[in-house]
């Protein structure tokens, strides 16, 4: 892509409002802008981000055989008074009518309208287990939104849903979800951490949250140091193991009743981007989504629910990945994988080279060409701020020796290589 024809707005200075790393980051490399309070627009870097991580999310749902639905964002209020949910959830639901006067919702969630679904179209135990997921739109109407995409009100998220005939099932399928989090994190380039956690009003009685670690993170998380041992040796004899290792955030962390000793505990500050959910037939049962077993009986099947904040994980790993001069993106979600910085494209020469060079790449890599006229500090700068991993900067200086300069953006290394060479 041509930058000449790209929209990347950004800007010299740190937005006022702004108060952490990300957010700052994001306005200024033109990632996203703000269209009212926590609601924001992805501009098309910002996009090329989230579609990048929906499609690593998207391959491990496959590896797990979980289908990919797309579920309404408006939903009845019907449903969730069958769940009864509609009152309890609090003013985070978006509530409004529809012409003819129906209550209807902006979901926060969608265990009530996956419950449905199932309930029309399941009904054997033959057809079980299953699972679904969706890559949508949501919003929560935050009573204060803050630290950008970090804390919106309206987001996007992989939600995952999991039908079980019973108990050993469903915490089989719990177990993949599980691991297949910290699969993904992995390949995002993210060092991922689980503890146990508070349900909240999802409801259920086993339920873990992912952590990011990130000295900037808005929490602070404390585990069992053999914790970092295991969690990339995930196997069937270790994963309850590691699941009852101590782990607390930091609003049901207590030393006092801590079961290990204080120096067995690690602490870190981090970003949650995940969560998980096993709660039983709660959702099953008060929908009467029912299945009949091999007996002829009719049962309730057990569910669970597994979220990722897909548009959080942008914010995440800016937090993780930056310095002083702008984000460094990891390799497995850079938007592009190099950029081509044409020092002076008014100059015959260096538009002749790079254009030719810009042809040759883009064939083999996701390429930005800034062919844009401007000054030499603004270039270089904007492209630190950008954060592509590898820059490749050819001006009339360098040509005269037929070569380019490499940067590599995450140690700052340059090295100059023969135009022929990349070429």
């Amino acid at each position: 892509m041509r930058l000449s024809k790209y929209f990347i707005p950004t800007l010299k200075e740190n937005p006022i409002d702004a108060k952490i790393t990300s957010h700052r980051l994001m306005i200024r490399a033109g990632i996203i802008r703000q269209t009212n309070s926590g609601i924001y627009t992805f501009l098309p870097l910002g996009l090329k981000i989230l579609q990048k991580i929906s499609d690593i999310i998207r391959k491990n749902m496959e590896e797990i055989s979980c289908n990919e639905i797309l579920m309404p964002i408006i939903q009845p209020k019907e449903l969730w008074l069958e769940s009864q949910r509609y009152d309890s959830y609090g003013q985070e639901m978006l509530r409004m009518n529809d012409r003819h006067n129906r209550d209807m919702l902006f979901g926060p969630t969608h265990e009530e309208v996956v419950t449905d679904i199932f309930r029309k179209n399941i009904k054997s135990y033959k057809d079980l287990p299953k699972s679904f997921y969706q890559i949508q739109t949501k919003f929560r109407d935050e009573i204060r939104p803050r630290f950008g995409v970090m804390r919106a009100r309206e987001f996007m998220m992989k939600d995952a849903y999991s039908f079980d005939l019973n108990f050993e099932d469903a915490k089989k399928t719990y177990d993949d979800f599980y691991k297949i989090y910290f699969k993904i994190f992995k390949q995002l380039g993210l060092n991922a951490i689980a503890v146990r956690a508070d349900a909240g009003a999802i409801g259920g009685d086993l339920s873990h949250e992912f952590h990011i670690l990130a000295e900037t993170g808005e929490s602070i998380i404390y585990y069992d140091r053999k914790f970092e041992q295991l969690k990339d040796k995930i196997t069937e004899d270790n994963i309850n193991e590691l699941q009852n290792l101590y782990s607390a955030a930091d609003d049901m962390y207590d030393q006092s009743n801590c079961s290990i000793a204080k120096e067995e505990v690690k602490s870190h500050r981090s970003i949650e981007v995940g969560h998980i959910f096993h709660f039983g037939d709660k959702y099953s049962k008060a929908l009467n989504a029912s299945v009949t077993n091999k007996d002829g009986k009719e049962i309730y099947p057990l569910m669970g629910s597994y979220g990722i904040g897909v548009s959080r994980l942008i914010a995440a790993i800016i937090e993780a990945n930056n310095d002083e001069n702008g984000i460094i993106w990891p390799e497995e979600v850079t938007p592009f994988a190099v950029h081509l910085i044409n020092l002076k494209p008014e100059n015959e020469e260096c538009a002749k080279i790079c254009n030719e060079l810009y042809s040759k790449l883009k064939a083999k890599k996701e390429i930005l060409y800034d062919d844009v006229s401007g000054s030499i500090g603004a270039k270089l700068s904007n492209a630190d701020l950008i954060g592509i991993p590898e820059q490749i900067i050819l001006g009339p200086k360098s040509l005269k020796e037929g070569c380019a300069e490499i940067k590599n953006r995450r140690s700052g290394q340059k090295k100059m290589v023969k135009i022929e060479e990349l070429i």
